[in-house]
């Protein structure tokens, strides 16, 4: 009881009546004015309705300041819960990145800085921001925009675009605080750490349905993919390296696999742009009905058109050509497709409702990339055999990797996590010790896959960009795209 012993907010409806009282005698009467103005009846010289509105406002007069600062209230607090949306205003700093782009743009929807609310409480009823939308190349393809029975086969997957959707914004946000904080000096292991925590808060991390996509990758230099710091590992990012940035956010397996490269040089520019640019001629080829050997044909030709000069030689851009962008599987990651970056004779065709990452490497060295260095990343294989496991530790890992990745990619580091890679799953007791026996023997019975680093010939420079995209019967959408690039 408040307020003399009324209950609370027994004033404010005492004062919502004299609001609608005063709606009755001016809006009503406003009403009837510009009904008789219609009719003719009512003019500036001779207004029938003067007299009655002149008293009218004279009554209402003070009511009528009440009542626009109680709107004004009501309209304030017309918020979603207690989310207060802001202006961006810290400007990207890295190379490469679109102009306009900010590392707090994610405060436009209510977020806070840094990150910490999931996204999904951002957006009300699953009304995701959309991705870019392109319309799909070939002639063939000319009726698919304004199909109305396309559209309708569309709705039918609203669920699915809704989860890519829901990803695809994570990926974004967690980027755009990323940029905030990598710079020369960070180390490694802090830098994924904190872009892997920051994941998990805004994907609201929940064991198999929702969570990171993969590892982190920051790979360096010479070194294209798939390296991530093991524990102890305390390589530091130094100003003169050019480094790739690629981390997955996935929902029920929807996996959004995005890439970009971070570098302060400016002597890298060209390099940088090339593969950017690579990466964007691949989209724009990229459609239903199209041929796998014609996107990696776009590429290459965009791609090995730009050269950069290193120490006073200049070198030209190369394509990667045993590297390539995949399609995109419920849990899957590398779901059977491949597309290349280089012209080839793969004449198989992109077909409706599939998922691909368009990625695309270049390099400064020979173009051609091995294996090297000590491996991080390990995949369950999606249909790996069964395989009667003699060793007890070897089985005791392999239960933990399928209830908290599944045929998700993994790293060591996470094993060692006090949660063992999902809070969720496993809670406090997941850590895995004296592990590496039994992965090796899951490793060499076919269940598990290694993924080492892949490395171009030291001395050279690497650069990737990728982008994740979903062929829908009427139109391409560009999933991840942001802002940034």
């Amino acid at each position: 009881m408040t307020d003399e012993g009324q209950p609370p907010g027994s004033h404010e409806h005492e004062e919502d009546e004299d609001e609608e009282e005063d709606e009755v005698e001016n809006g009503g009467f406003d009403e009837l004015r510009v009904v008789l103005y219609i009719a003719g009846l009512a003019n500036d010289d001779k207004d029938v309705a003067a007299p009655a509105l002149i008293r009218s406002r004279e009554v209402t007069a003070d009511k009528k300041k009440k009542k626009k600062k109680k709107k004004k209230k009501k309209k304030a607090s017309a918020t979603n819960g207690n989310i207060t949306k802001g202006t961006p205003s810290n400007k990207a700093q890295g190379r490469m990145l679109n102009e306009g782009s900010f590392t707090d743009y994610y405060v436009s929807h209510g977020q806070t800085e840094p990150p910490t609310i999931p996204v999904v409480n951002l957006f009300s009823a699953d009304e995701f921001p959309l991705g870019e939308i392109q319309p799909h190349p070939l002639e063939s393809n000319s009726h698919r925009i304004s199909s109305e029975e396309l559209r309708a086969t569309e709705r039918l997957q609203s669920d699915l675009y809704s989860k890519l959707r829901h990803a695809s914004e994570v990926h974004r946000q967690v980027r755009h605080y990323a940029q905030s904080f990598i710079q020369p000096g960070i180390k490694l292991i802090d830098m994924c750490e904190r872009l892997e925590e920051c994941n998990r808060s805004l994907v609201q991390e929940h064991g198999l349905d929702r969570g990171i996509g993969f590892p982190t990758g920051c790979s360096i230099n010479h070194v294209a993919a798939h390296y991530t710091p093991n524990v102890g590992d305390d390589t530091v990012l130094q100003y003169d390296d050019v480094m790739k940035v690629d981390f997955g956010t996935q929902i029920d397996g929807r996996i959004i696999d995005c890439a970009w490269t971070v570098s302060f040089n400016p002597r890298y520019d060209p390099l940088l742009e090339a593969v950017k640019e690579g990466t964007e001629a691949g989209i724009r080829a990229a459609g239903i009905d199209v041929r796998l050997c014609d996107v990696g044909e776009s590429v290459q030709e965009v791609m090995e058109s730009y050269e950069v000069e290193l120490d006073g030689k200049v070198y030209p851009v190369k394509c990667i050509r045993n590297l390539n962008g995949h399609s995109i599987g419920p849990y899957q990651i590398h779901a059977g497709k491949s597309v290349p970056i280089v012209k080839c004779d793969d004449q198989t065709k992109m077909e409706e409702g599939e998922i691909f990452a368009i990625e695309t490497f270049g390099t400064t060295g020979r173009g051609y990339i091995v294996e090297d260095l000590e491996c991080s990343h390990y995949m369950k294989n999606f249909d790996c055999p069964h395989v009667p496991l003699r060793i007890p530790r070897s089985k005791k890992l392999l239960g933990h990797i399928n209830k908290t990745f599944g045929t998700l990619a993994f790293c060591r580091r996470w094993l060692e996590r006090e949660d063992g890679g999902s809070f969720t799953v496993n809670g406090k007791d997941g850590k895995q010790e004296k592990y590496m026996g039994a992965l090796k023997n899951l490793c060499d019975v076919g269940i598990v896959q290694p993924y080492p680093p892949l490395c171009d010939v030291k001395g050279s420079y690497t650069a990737q960009y990728e982008h994740t995209l979903i062929l829908r019967p009427t139109c391409k959408e560009i999933l991840s795209r942001g802002d940034d690039y």
